[in-house]
């Protein structure tokens, strides 16, 4: 009987100690308002994805023939990435693939790349990409372009 009183006051004096280092008893405590979130959409600036399927801002590389890496984007230095449109001075080495590609050289070729229509992407709706790429060459281009070209980007 000693035992069952010993027992009984202990835990009368644990759970006042624990009432008492909250503040307040767990009866007495009003229940916590209900909380309301807004969410704000998030205007987050278009992204560039590239062959790997990443997002990416103001990358100072990209790779244009994902299936053989025989044009690419280089040392791209972007002035403007907005909603509307990006641009970027840069180089775009592109392999000759002359007699063959894989025993061909790479030759730089000063570009200006823009970036523009911005669009969802497919993979990550929540996101927009930009959907397009054209490079303006300033010097020397390769003898199969015209001055400007443009490209579709993948989704």
């Amino acid at each position: 009987m000693q035992l069952r009183a010993l027992t009984t006051t202990v835990a009368v004096f644990a759970v006042a100690t624990l009432a008492t280092a909250a503040g307040t008893s767990p009866a007495a405590r009003p229940a916590p308002a209900p909380v309301t979130q807004t969410v704000q959409p998030r205007t987050a600036p278009p992204v560039l994805v590239d062959c790997l399927w990443h997002p990416h801002v103001r990358p100072t590389d990209f790779i244009l023939a994902c299936g053989d890496g025989n044009s690419r984007l280089a040392s791209l230095h972007w002035t403007r990435w907005n909603a509307a449109s990006a641009r970027a001075k840069g180089v775009n080495w592109v392999n000759d693939c002359k007699p063959y590609c894989a025993a061909g050289h790479f030759h730089a070729y000063p570009v200006t790349v823009r970036l523009d229509r911005a669009q969802p992407w497919k993979k990550h709706p929540q996101l927009s990409h930009y959907s397009r790429i054209t490079l303006t060459y300033t010097a020397a281009r390769p003898e199969q372009f015209g001055p400007t070209v443009s490209y579709p980007l993948w989704d």
